[in-house]
Order: structure tokens, then sequence, then C-alpha cells
């Protein structure tokens, strides 16, 4: 278990303060019983029966860190050996389970309703093993991106710790600890989900906690940046190229959308990519077509016809892997390059 509340002894994953047991009475008061305020179940999981949602959490855009496929590394201790970088929406959830239901009977609640709507499963570890996996997720530090209700956990069981008192956020522990991640697909949208389930702080509280941490990727809000042409040309000057985010294309039409335009005043020369949906025929003639379409936007504009070469890519330079929404969102752009 996480803490283990004797004064003055540390437990073999965290220390903590032990605030002295109070009347039973009165340490009832201070348990949480609604969730926290401007909170929401995600709509991808409902909470398990009869828990209590006490730390919610949402950034519209964000980065976090996934175990991968291979789990631990095993030459650096409480590292993951492949973590998988995930940017997008990123939701958290921290539910109370209710009293007397353990762990175990929670989590395969959980890992069951997200294997029957279609969860794909990347990472699982149970018990033992989900030590270095506490670590390696730092979810204290996670939980300083959340807001939680009022209240603490109190001590229900053993002689000594009935009415002792524990804080609330993040109160996860390595016994009874259960980890699983993995993919949820809805609408052609790959969600990535996290769940970790284990006693809420140590035994003698007698419930279990449960951590949900979902990304639905999506793109980035851009456009809040703006650079003029000659900020654009000591770019080209210092690096040879530049690649541009804002030329925007429906999926799989070469077609330029109006919102493109702010960055068509600015290009030059261009080079299509796509990502590596699709053969590698269709992306040929996708890439060069949607750079065919710059090029007559910018002929459009102005620019001498001369001056301007098309070229199609495809998925031949990829700036990231193409295993990830995000990274194939990297590589559908168009670049101007220095010829």
């Amino acid at each position: 278990m996480r803490s283990f509340a004797v004064p003055f002894v540390l437990s073999l994953t965290l220390a903590f303060t032990l605030i002295l047991p109070a009347p039973a009475a009165r340490a009832a008061e201070d348990a949480p019983t609604a969730d926290v305020q401007g909170s929401a179940d995600h709509p991808l999981i409902s909470r398990f029966a009869g828990s209590l949602l006490v730390g919610y959490g949402q950034q519209e855009w964000a980065a976090t860190e996934f175990p991968g496929t291979t789990g631990m590394s095993k030459t650096e201790r409480h590292k993951f050996a492949d973590p998988l970088q995930l940017e997008g929406r990123i939701t958290r959830l921290f539910y109370l389970g209710p009293i007397g239901k353990t762990p175990l009977e929670i989590f395969r609640n959980q890992q069951q309703a997200l294997v029957a709507a279609g969860f794909k499963p990347r990472f699982l570890c149970e018990l033992k093993p989900c030590a270095d996996t506490y670590f390696a997720l730092d979810t204290s530090a996670r939980g300083k991106s959340m807001s939680w209700a009022k209240g603490a956990l109190i001590g229900i069981k053993g002689n000594n710790f009935k009415g002792a008192r524990w804080g609330l956020p993040m109160a996860l522990g390595t016994d009874e600890a259960r980890i699983l991640a993995g993919t949820l697909s809805r609408g052609g949208i790959e969600v990535q989900i996290l769940l970790y389930t284990s006693e809420a702080e140590n035994e003698y509280t007698d419930r279990a906690a449960s951590y949900i941490e979902i990304v639905e990727p999506k793109a980035m809000p851009t456009g809040q940046v703006k650079v003029d042409a000659k900020a654009m040309a000591q770019g080209l000057q210092a690096e040879g190229r530049i690649a541009l985010y804002g030329i925007l294309f429906d999926t799989g039409k070469a077609e330029l959308k109006p919102e493109s335009n702010p960055q068509l005043e600015q290009m030059v020369f261009i080079v299509g990519h796509t990502d590596n949906t699709g053969n590698i025929e269709s992306n040929i003639k996708l890439s060069q077509s949607r750079a065919q379409s710059v090029v007559a936007a910018l002929t459009q504009r102005g620019i001498a016809a001369a001056r301007l070469q098309a070229h199609g890519n495809a998925n031949f330079a990829p700036l990231a892997s193409n295993a990830s929404e995000d990274g194939r969102a990297k590589n559908r752009r168009v670049e101007m390059v220095l010829q």
C-alpha cells in the first residue's frame, strides 16, 4: 500500500503525515459526499455504480505520456521502455469507490465494459509489477492539473486507525493496483485511455480509488501567431525550408480550404506531403495535386508562374511517426523549399 499509518515511519512507497484520529462521528463528516464542483463523467466510460467523482480536470490542448507496448524499461528504473507521447484534449478523472467494494471488483467491471465497447489493450499490469508503473506515471504531477472535492479519506478499519484522515488528491497506491492502457475507436477517431485502480491510500480506508485519463486527438488551434514575409525569408536562408501547417485540406481531397488564405499570401516554393493513409500511388497523386493547388492559388495572387514549382512527395519524408493521429497530423503538411 502507498501509506502505512504509523507515526514517523515511512511506507515502502511514499511518506505521509498522519493526522491523529478524530472521534468517529466528526471524522465521518470529513469524508466527501458529492462530486467535485464542475465535474462530469466522460461520455466514453461511466463510473462504477455508487462512486464519487472527487477529482477532475480537462485541458483542451495539452501533452501527456502513456506506457507503450513493451512496458517498463529494463535499464532505467521507473521509466517506460517506449513511452507514448500524446497531444490533444486531455480529461482526468479520479473516483472513490463505495465503501467495502474491492479494487479488483471495480477494475474488472471497468475492464469488461471497455473491452465490450471495442477497447484494444496495449499495456496491462496487475499487483506487484505495477509498482514501477506507479512511479513512471508520476500521478502527483498529473493531479496538479485537477480540481478536488473537499474532505479527506477516513480510516474505518484497524483499532489504531479508525477516524484517521489522509489527503484526498491522487490517493492511489501500489497495493491491489491494476493498470490498463489502450485505444478505443469512436467515429473514426482513436481515443487513448489509461485506467489505474488500487486501494484508496491504504487498506484502512476500505475503499478503492480509480484514476482515468482520456486523450482525444485534435488539431492544435492555429492562426494565433503570425509570421511576416521577412521572418519567413530569414527562415529559408537559415534552414532551407519552412513547414506551414496553416495550409488546410479536407481528408482525401486536394481543394484548398478558405482558412488557408493567410499562409498563401506568404508562400513561394511548394512541396506537398501526406501521412501513410492509403497506398503510395494515391499519396503521390494526392500530394502532387495539393502542391499544384497551392501553386495555382499563388499564381492568382500575382506570383510569377515561372518562379513556382509543385512537387508531390507523398509520405516519403515524415516528420513524426505515423503510428498515432498526432504524428500523422504533423506529416500532412505543405513545405516551401529554397530552390
